[in-house]
């Protein structure tokens, strides 16, 4: 870990900050039987010799009658031996004699701070390596490495709630696309499924990728009571966040267009399959180019029959036409005035399935550049069935 090498030489640097001050008080000098070695422990520990800088920091702790002032600097020096050593326990031990003793300046006791952390994370101690990280960043901390310190120290210690806590305390800048899988990877050791799915949806947020979206689409598919009639939606989603990479795909999407009575929408789906260079090429191309026909014949033949399947859905107790009616106006070209025909029709009531005719309304306006009201309907979309799931998604697109 790069905190800990950087740690190492700042520990280094304690004691020639020490010396460097000028002058010493009369109470504050080292006699040269304990500054002697001390020097050399100092020099081996910038070599990267531990044990032999041990050596030198014992001889110099064997001197008799040693001042406080002496006796301090050995604490001081052992630390910064036993650390580049891989002594752990014996400079954690030391550090926190000399941090108790309240002698040292902000900065020498801040890296000493530093050193105590990373030392009880290197022994794996999470609990007290995040103790001290915390009292790290209290004193005026600032490296970036011992976040990485304070958030590992978190997760390997299986305290999720921290780790939660933390990215939401930072939640003014844009977590890194490591934490959150951290945060998920915390919570799937934890079992904690709502926690797991709640850390993926800030993932999409952040960071929208396909692979991220596909997880989540296929829990939501996967959750019980999901039903097959909600396909459609599942295509409109990967479609909105560049999912749809097969021919199958979007024939199957556009017939399930087709038979929901919106061959604008097929048209559209058709169009940027052709477009993509994906539909029209290889042994299919013969049957994709007989299924764009049957779409062009069915929105032609709609073009021409929907004046009067307008006024038909108006006539009907329902509102369940209305919906489909204002559907196909809304993909294809006239999005104002099939929005509100769906809302016409969901404000008529009598729908077989309100929270799909509330879904639909979502997705036209989200077609339509309508974000901020597509949000506002979507947030009334409570089905248990998917409905509800696929709109919270679609939220996410929306703010993604």
């Amino acid at each position: 870990m790069s905190a800990i090498a950087r740690t190492r030489l700042a520990i280094a640097g304690i004691l020639l900050a020490f010396a460097s001050c000028g002058a010493p008080a009369a109470e504050n000098t080292v006699r040269p039987e304990v500054g002697k070695p001390l020097k050399a422990a100092e020099a081996l520990v910038r070599a990267g010799k531990g044990r032999e800088a041990l050596a030198k920091v014992n001889e110099a702790d064997e001197v008799p009658n040693k001042t406080a002032y002496e006796s301090l600097l050995v604490q001081q020096m052992r630390g910064s031996a036993a650390h580049a050593a891989g002594d752990y326990p014996a400079a954690i031990k030391a550090f926190e004699t000399v941090v108790s003793s309240g002698k040292l300046s902000g900065k020498e006791q801040l890296a000493m701070v530093e050193a105590i952390a990373v030392d009880y994370y290197k022994l794996k101690d999470y609990a007290n390596a995040a103790k001290w990280a915390q009292r790290y960043f209290k004193e005026g901390g600032t490296v970036p490495a011992m976040r990485t310190v304070l958030l590992q120290s978190y997760y390997l210690g299986n305290d999720c709630a921290a780790v939660s806590k933390m990215l939401n305390a930072e939640s003014a800048q844009k977590p890194s696309e490591e934490d959150f899988e951290i945060l998920r990877s915390c919570y799937r050791k934890e079992n904690d499924e709502a926690g797991y799915v709640a850390a993926t949806e800030k993932l999409i947020l952040y960071y929208p990728k396909k692979q991220y979206w596909n997880e989540m689409l296929a829990r939501v598919q996967r959750k019980p009571g999901f039903s097959d009639r909600l396909a459609i939606h599942v295509y409109q989603l990967r479609l909105a966040v560049g999912d749809l990479s097969s021919a199958n795909d979007y024939m199957e999407f556009a017939q399930l267009a087709l038979q929901d009575g919106v061959p604008g929408e097929a048209k559209t789906i058709m169009d940027k399959g052709y477009a993509a260079g994906i539909l029209g090429k290889g042994d299919q191309a013969a049957r994709q180019a007989r299924l764009r026909a049957l779409v062009d014949k069915s929105l032609a033949d709609g073009r021409k029959n929907r004046a009067q399947a307008e006024k038909d859905a108006e006539a009907q107790k329902s509102g369940d036409d209305l919906v489909r009616v204002g559907l196909d106006y809304a993909y294809d070209g006239n999005p104002d005035k099939g929005i509100a025909l769906i809302q016409k029709g969901i404000k008529k009531g009598g729908l077989k399935r309100p929270d799909d005719a509330r879904l639909r309304l979502g997705e036209a306006q989200l077609h339509a550049g309508h974000k901020d009201r597509a949000v506002q309907t979507l947030k009334g979309v409570h089905g248990n069935d998917g409905t509800a799931d696929l709109a919270r998604l679609w939220i996410l697109e929306a703010r993604a």
